[in-house]
């Protein structure tokens, strides 16, 4: 088998002295991070700046929403309408049961929702900081990732633009001009497809975006961004030796999310991945078994139930530290269900075999995602016939990577440039 050859992190390049390059001003050497508070989006942000070699010098704001109670049904909302409704929502609360004294009302970015310890996105003051350490520091890199972010990274370029390179990651469906930069899966534009397009009926078809397909200021990937390249993956192998390197071979890793508004499934697809586990367990040395915050109860309950006796198998109880990076680094293979496009991708990064499990019931643009992949011969369906002990490769998914160049290029166009 041909060895597999994974992205490496940026390496640092001799370079010129500045003044010979446009100067201080024409130079990025820090980046603002906005997140919405999901791991799966605000890693896609932080892979991004690290694939840039802006790791060291990056902050991250997040852009919060009140949680708990029927705040968990108004994640449609502006998150702006969101908090000013839920002010209002308090304060009816309050004087129902007498209470004389009010509740400060929530700032329009920030203020008090119960979450005082994060960094609220505070466009006013991003966009000072941009401009006040300008001369100084040169411009501000923004990247941002998630629907909740939109709002914020588009108004920070509004009111920054000389001072700031916005980068919108995951499709932000309108007026993609608000942006520099957007980074997208190609997915996101499966509206556009044919076979989208004979399962809207007509009179909707104009409110399905994206309505135009990408131009010039918009990167494909085939999956999402990670922090996964070989420089992380050696880290991880040295930091898990002792654990994982004891294990028999091969080792399979089981990846477990939870079920989509596109990806519906439960107990069945737990039965069905238990018996497939059975089937295979014979080619397997050892077995580690994980589940996401996002897995039902009900789903965990049964894999453990009919795995937890089996000396083959370990299933991580939840508990720091999280072994996922040692998971990647060590697995000889993996199986992941077909609801995470963010677990997927990682796994498909290391150029080790991909099982997935569930695919048939992803519609819309997920099934459109699984095609591609199968497609490419990236992943094989889980079927419980396997035999782990026989390894296959491809060339490993590289979107971060190619992401980062054409976050380069555009820069050049512009005549700013990255640190050395």
């Amino acid at each position: 088998m041909r060895p597999i050859t994974l992205p490496e992190p940026p390496g640092p390049s001799l370079g010129v002295p500045e003044i010979f390059e446009g100067g201080a001003y024409s130079v990025i050497r820090r980046a603002v991070i906005i997140g919405n508070g999901f791991p799966g989006s605000e890693n896609q942000s932080i892979g991004l700046v690290r694939a840039l070699g802006l790791g060291d010098k990056q902050v991250l704001y997040r852009v919060t929403r009140p949680r708990g109670g029927i705040n968990e049904w108004l994640h449609w909302l502006p998150v702006s309408l969101h908090k000013k409704f839920d002010y209002i929502i308090r304060q009816l609360l309050l004087l129902t049961v007498r209470r004389r004294k009010l509740m400060p009302a929530p700032m329009e970015n920030g203020g008090s929702v119960g979450l005082s310890s994060v960094l609220e996105a505070d466009v006013k003051q991003i966009v000072t900081m941009a401009s006040e350490t300008y001369e100084k520091e040169g411009p501000l890199l923004v990247v941002a990732s998630g629907r909740d972010t939109i709002s914020i990274a588009s108004s920070i370029k509004k009111l920054a633009a000389e001072n700031v390179f916005v980068v919108q990651i995951q499709h932000p469906r309108s007026q993609l001009h608000r942006f520099d930069l957007v980074v997208t899966p190609r997915h996101d534009y499966y509206p556009l497809t044919p076979q989208a397009q004979k399962q809207i009926p007509r009179c909707l078809r104009r409110w399905i975006t994206p309505l135009e397909p990408p131009d010039r200021h918009v990167v494909l990937t085939v999956g999402a961004l990670h922090q996964i390249d070989s420089s992380a993956l050696r880290s991880a192998a040295s930091a898990w030796h002792d654990e994982f390197a004891p294990l028999p071979k091969p080792l399979l890793v089981v990846n477990i999310g939870g079920p989509t508004s596109h990806c519906r499934y439960g107990v069945d697809l737990a039965k069905q991945l238990s018996a497939c586990l059975h089937g295979v367990l014979v080619s397997c040395g050892s077995v580690r078994i994980s589940f996401s915050e996002r897995t039902p109860e009900k789903v965990s309950n049964v894999i453990v139930k009919e795995h937890i006796d089996n000396p083959k198998v370990y299933i991580w109880d939840g508990a720091e530290p999280n072994p996922h990076m040692g998971h990647l680094a060590w697995a000889d293979a993996f199986v992941v269900t077909a609801d995470s496009v963010s677990m997927i991708s990682e796994a498909c990064s290391t150029g080790k075999p991909v099982y997935v499990i569930g695919a048939e019931r992803c519609t819309w643009k997920f099934s459109d995602f699984h095609n591609t992949l199968r497609e490419r011969g990236v992943v094989r369906p889980f079927t419980g016939s396997e035999d782990i002990s026989e390894s296959w490769s491809y060339p490993p998914l590289n979107d971060t990577a190619e992401a980062a160049i054409k976050v380069r290029e555009a820069l050049a166009e512009r005549g700013w440039r990255l640190r050395p």
